[in-house]
């Protein structure tokens, strides 16, 4: 019996940006808590918070002041146990979001480990001496622009900061930090929390000797200014797999609890299931797979790194991506290919992400470089605040998201994109995203079934699921023009179209796919 997370539909939230109703234009737990119906007949699985421990919100929640405390811009502590009963009592489950590389400058472990050297918490963090000219101890760049160092003129030392300078780095190697953090978790999981998405977990351990990074000879000039340098001794480093293995033993203190690790953004399954350890030394039951976030976007592509990633990774931790809080929105991204893209997420195995508004086909935000409020956008111009504007509710003001003017400006075609509109149209995302889950929901052979990619030639992805049950065929057009291929022999009866707009009976001898067309067919066993 597979485990509930292993083929489960989790759904993102951006809690800042799903629902306000105290009317400060910021989202709120009562907001989700509020819309746990809407959630429910959507049919996912599994909610994903993004950051809602007490913060000063340079990177709004990833700058963590307090680990057990619930920011008072999102709610109390009352407001997030209510949440989760009401999560747990409409039979869906809850994930939170764990920041333990870094923590804020205003963590009270920071402020006394920046007090003086001798303090008993200095080893918390990451200080480090000069260089004899004064200049920082090595060539590590931020992920927000600049150096990944900052002077602290008290204690004459440079702390490091892999992102913003109000976000110092966490000693791993440090044992207290360890046993520490360790009981951060705990805190969550006693009180019912079903698990975590882990921020950055494959960076929490660096090179002791602090040495260079290399240059990175694929970047160009004009690039983003943080992938100048390969990370190979600040990322992926020696000693984290035994870190993370004690970690997922935390877990393992508690029944039916999930690890979910945000990983380097990397095509390689070698280097996602390298973090899935073994039976012997288990690590993250789901290393994030960003793959299809990476990939160019065609047929050969695809099927290629898919058939790779299916036979090399353990079957349990199996998933797929196609978006987050980080990201260009899907539909910004692939325009008319986004619904063959989610077809494509719900059919494949393993356990599927959702970005909030991806099903209802959201767009990225029209955000004016004077209106960013991202850290990163502020100084190096690459912002993550188009993928993070407000949800669409309904067309009127604001799109039903709040009262007062939000935090981020609503991206356009929420009159069209919003969910009170396209519940009512039987051809919109949101209900093609709906039917899907549900397909997938009810049939095992989407659930359990045997991957099996099929030849379809350079410009259409094809492939099988297959369980006792029966047998469903795939089949992903990825270009602008009409294609014809053989899937074998006998009749498929069509599920579902990316046009929501066919019916009825194919032969799998001469399957025809219009522009940018998926199909999803199947087949009952004989």
């Amino acid at each position: 019996m597979p485990a509930w997370w292993q083929n489960a539909v989790f759904y993102q939230i951006y809690p800042r940006s799903f629902k306000d109703t105290n009317g400060d234009g910021v989202g709120d737990l009562r907001g989700i808590t509020e819309k746990l119906d809407y959630l429910k007949w959507l049919g996912v699985d599994v909610l994903w918070l993004s950051p809602i421990f007490k913060s000063p919100m340079v990177d709004f929640g990833y700058d963590v002041a307090d680990y057990t405390a619930i920011d008072p811009l999102f709610g109390s502590l009352e407001d997030f146990d209510h949440l989760l009963n009401e999560v747990h009592q409409r039979g869906l489950r809850l994930i939170l979001d764990l920041v333990p590389n870094h923590t804020s400058d205003q963590h009270e472990w920071f402020l006394e480990s920046r007090s003086s050297r001798d303090n008993p918490k200095r080893d918390w963090y990451m200080w480090a001496d000069a260089k004899p000219d004064g200049s920082a101890p090595n060539n590590l760049v931020s992920y927000f622009g600049g150096k990944a160092w900052t002077w602290d003129a008290q204690t004459n030392q440079y702390y490091l900061h892999n992102f913003a300078p109000e976000q110092p780095e966490l000693n791993w190697r440090n044992m207290e930090v360890k046993a520490e953090m360790f009981d951060q978790i705990r805190f969550w999981l006693r009180r019912g929390v079903d698990g975590f998405r882990i921020d950055v977990i494959d960076r929490l351990i660096k090179d002791p000797q602090l040495r260079d990074n290399p240059t990175d000879p694929l970047w160009q000039e004009g690039g983003n200014p943080a992938w100048q340098f390969y990370r190979k001794y600040s990322e992926n480093y020696e000693g984290i797999h035994d870190l993370i293995a004690e970690m997922r033993a935390v877990f393992d203190e508690f029944e039916d609890r999930v690890m979910v690790g945000e990983l380097a953004y990397s095509t390689d399954p070698h280097f996602m299931a390298a973090f899935a350890g073994s039976a012997e030394k288990p690590e993250i039951h789901l290393p994030f797979n960003f793959a299809l976030l990476m990939l160019p976007w065609n047929a050969t592509a695809i099927r290629h790194f898919v058939e790779t990633y299916d036979s090399y990774l353990p079957v349990s931790g199996t998933n797929y991506v196609l978006g987050n809080h980080d990201q260009p929105r899907l539909a910004t991204r692939f325009g008319n290919q986004a619904r063959n893209a989610a077809l494509m997420l719900m059919t494949l195995r393993g356990a599927a992400f959702i970005y909030q508004g991806e099903e209802l086909g959201m767009v990225d935000g029209d955000v004016h470089p004077d209106q960013f409020q991202d850290p990163q956008g502020k100084n190096t111009g690459f912002s993550r605040d188009p993928c993070r504007t407000p949800f669409h509710w309904n067309g009127g003001a604001n799109a039903g998201f709040s009262e007062a003017a939000p935090w981020l400006p609503v991206a356009s075609g929420f009159h069209e994109f919003n969910v009170e509109a396209e519940r009512q149209d039987e051809g919109s995302t949101l209900t093609f995203y709906r039917q899907m889950i549900a397909l997938r929901r009810d049939h095992p052979e989407l659930l359990e079934g045997r991957f099996h990619s099929l030849e379809a030639g350079e410009k259409v992805f094809a492939y099988t699921r297959e369980h006792a049950n029966g047998r469903f065929f795939v089949a992903l057009n990825f270009t602008g023009d009409s294609q014809t291929v053989n899937l074998g022999s006998g009749y498929g009866e069509i599920e579902i179209s990316a046009g929501m707009d066919r019916q009825g009976r194919l032969d799998l001898g001469a399957v025809t796919l219009r522009a940018h067309e998926g199909i999803l067919l199947s087949v009952e066993s004989t």
